[in-house]
């Protein structure tokens, strides 16, 4: 899990990806709550997890966040395994948009099925809801 200390570098990482710090809250009220798992190489946080259990009761992944310059070395496959091996339960459910194809790939490559999608949060866009049972 990830420590008040590395906040910073966390929401660094969260700038580059969506172009602003609006998320500085969310990420550090997960830290805080243990719901926020890094993956670090060389002493540097390379991506990290958002979790809860407020779907439904079960697990949900509500962000992997990779480095931009990171990408595709394996490190969401990482988190999502850690995420599985400490689960709080035997359900996980995560999402992303239809037009994210290379998270897609991710999901289907640890095991997750599509598991129904949601319209109208992007428009144009739907939100494709994924599902793994522990």
């Amino acid at each position: 899990m990830l420590q008040s200390n590395d906040l910073g570098e966390v929401v660094n990482i969260d700038s580059e990806v969506i172009g602003n710090d609006s998320r500085h809250d969310y990420i550090k009220k997960a830290i805080d709550e243990a719901r926020c798992i890094g993956v670090k190489h060389e002493n540097a946080i390379m991506g990290y997890l958002i979790f809860d259990t407020h779907f439904f009761d079960c697990s949900f992944i509500s962000l992997i966040i990779v480095k931009p310059s990171e990408r595709r070395k394996g490190y969401a496959t990482s988190l999502i395994q850690h995420f599985i091996n400490i689960a709080p339960t035997t359900k996980i459910f995560s999402s992303t948009n239809q037009s994210n194809k290379q998270m897609h790939e991710v999901f289907k490559k640890n095991g997750f099925i599509q598991s129904g999608y949601v319209d109208n949060l992007d428009e144009g866009d739907p939100e494709i809801i994924y599902y793994r049972s522990i």
